[in-house]
């Protein structure tokens, strides 16, 4: 029997790392409600059954040993490698040193001044032979890469420790460990990351991943060290995920695919294709690791030959064995205008289409740059596979403005969130309603974050919704620009304005469900984390509000010390009940 406490308390894989004798892959085991996270080690071979290392997160290999963070600080299986008084964020181990990622040990100021709280994470040095620590870099570091021979670093800094204007203003530079010269590449992409290192006739490239525009999909941006030229290489129509170096030749990448997973070759196109949803990704350019997850499977590590089939090395949920899951099936319709669209139905178990209609929910994903991948849909935000459980159908739509469908899907919705991906959600539903899937007298919606606010708008542009669920969801842009932590830029490029633009009538207004509130007549559950600095919880309070003089049913029920996602045990499982419960009384 499925519970919210299996639900919370289920173990999920991440960050694999492949040995360099590649026989041998370590990777972080955490439950979903946050807990102490484990460093597992499995064989490439499948020889020997999985076993727990140690506790900690983040493991990475050198070519003689492993190392992890535990508490802050770096480990190996003997114990901590040395002391620094402020979070390690990130670390490298390279032959002769560790490099790592962390701000000043001076302790935070009491009072919080701007001008004084801006505290950079440093790029840094530990020699194990001496005990030294050195300060490599003096600039806020955002991302770092070691160079195959470990003779260089490419090095991702922002002017500011701040999303907004930092992370807006990314600069690439080589930082040469043997002389300690940085040299500068020139302005990189928003919010640039994942860098890796490699080599052709021409000579030593760093590859990255940003966005060319604030709105819509990333972009694979190559630099060549030499002449510090950028360049392009996305794939036409692809949805680049990460980027992964490997000991020689280009980098291998993940690609977002319609509901599935892509494996490419930087330059050369795909080297294999995988039904479900990958998210991690390891490999030496011989043999690849990666994180798996199809419509009946949760996640687990698999590895296999570049290009080859993959065997799956991990058993971390086997508690889920032998429950009856609701049936996954794969949608495939248009929109309105036309656009070709795709997305997931799952049923209540031993259910079909036939036994319809049935109450149904839809989910809508957050981002707006996300997707429903085909995988197995279950986690601590009420999922498809919990609702189906309880007797619902689910529906997980992909609208415009998601990954998996390329550059100008993505960046459709600039400055017009809520309009056409509203019509690509109901084009949707009014399908399974046709066909006898769905009760017209029994829809719900529901989302966090992004699909939070397509809630909030949905509520607001009709009343065919019977219950809403609003998690973590912006009611209004302006008050987004003004007090989220991504600032200004890149909220009105989703909303299309900024209240500093003088008296109005401004975009965000038009776009912003506060605006629509008297039109609302659906029963609303608001979830928000009090210390969101995504969406702060100022966005819950003013739709709570707004609903209370109009008079619609509602309820707001705040988390204490969360943020923009739902950490602690107890309160993952209050929301997974309530959501349940208040699905079942209004559907």
């Amino acid at each position: 029997m499925l519970t919210a406490e299996s639900i919370v308390d289920s173990r999920v894989p991440s960050q694999p790392a492949l040995s360099p004798d590649g026989r041998w892959i370590a990777y972080q085991v955490a439950t979903i409600a946050k807990g102490a996270p484990e460093i597992w080690l499995a064989a490439v071979d499948g020889g020997e059954e999985p076993r727990k290392l140690a506790e900690g997160s983040a493991p990475r290999w050198s070519p003689d040993s492993l190392y992890f963070l535990r508490d802050g600080r770096i480990h190996s299986v003997d114990g901590p490698l040395f002391a620094w008084r402020s979070e390690i964020t990130a670390f490298l181990p390279l032959r002769d040193r560790i490099v790592f990622i962390a701000e000043d040990e001076t302790p935070a100021p009491a009072v919080r001044v701007w001008s004084e709280s801006l505290r950079p994470a440093r790029l840094r040095s530990f020699d194990p032979r001496t005990g030294e620590i050195t300060t490599l870099l003096e600039d806020h570091v955002a991302d770092v890469a070691r160079r195959q021979d470990d003779k260089a670093l490419a090095v991702v800094t922002w002017p500011t420790p701040e999303l907004d204007h930092g992370g807006l203003e990314p600069r690439l530079s080589l930082l040469d460990l043997e002389t300690g010269e940085q040299r500068e590449l020139g302005r990189a992409l928003v919010e640039a990351a994942g860098p890796v290192w490699w080599r052709d006739e021409d000579g030593w490239h760093i590859a990255y991943l940003g966005n060319p525009e604030l709105v819509g999909g990333r972009a694979v941006v190559d630099v060549a060290v030499e002449t510090g030229v950028h360049r392009n290489l996305t794939p036409e129509s692809a949805c680049p995920i990460l980027l992964t170096q490997v000991d020689s030749g280009a980098p291998l990448m993940l690609v977002a695919d319609g509901l599935d997973t892509a494996l490419h070759r930087l330059g050369d196109g795909e080297v294999s294709f995988w039904r479900g949803q990958a998210d991690a990704l390891a490999s030496n350019g011989e043999i690849v690791v990666t994180v798996l997850s199809t419509a009946h499977r949760p996640k687990d590590v698999h590895c296999g030959p570049l290009g080859g089939a993959l065997t799956r090395v991990s058993d971390t949920a086997p508690e889920f064995t032998g429950i009856s899951w609701g049936s996954q099936e794969r949608l495939s319709y248009k929109a309105s205008d036309g656009l070709a669209l795709d997305g997931l139905l799952v049923l209540p178990p031993g259910k079909t289409r036939a036994d319809g209609p049935f109450s149904l929910v839809t989910v809508v994903h957050g981002g707006p740059y996300d997707r429903y991948a085909d995988r197995f849909m279950l986690g601590w935000f009420p999922s498809a596979q919990w609702l189906a459980l309880a007797g619902h159908a689910v529906f997980l739509p992909n609208p415009r403005g998601g990954q998996g469908h390329g550059h100008e899907f993505a960046a459709s919705v600039a400055g017009r969130v809520g309009l056409e991906e509203w019509g690509d959600l109901q084009a949707g539903i009014d399908l399974l309603i046709a066909d006898g899937t769905a009760d017209p007298e029994r829809l719900g919606i529901a989302g966090g974050s992004h699909g939070g606010y397509m809630t909030a708008w949905a509520v607001g542009q009709t009343r065919r919704f019977k219950a809403a669920l609003m998690v973590a969801g912006i009611c209004d842009w302006g008050m987004l620009a003004a007090t989220g932590e991504l600032g200004p830029l890149v909220e009105s490029a989703h909303a299309g304005s900024i209240g500093w633009e003088g008296t109005g009538p401004h975009r965000h207004d038009q776009l912003s469900p506060i605006s629509f509130a008297s039109k609302i007549e659906t029963p609303v559950l608001i979830v928000h984390g009090a210390e969101d600095t995504n969406v702060p919880l100022s966005q819950a309070e003013f739709f709570h509000r707004a609903l209370r003089h109009f008079g619609v049913e509602h309820d707001l029920v705040v988390y204490p010390g969360e943020g923009h996602k739902l950490a602690e045990r107890e309160h993952q499982l209050d929301l997974l009940r309530r959501a349940r419960e208040w699905f079942a009384r209004l559907l």
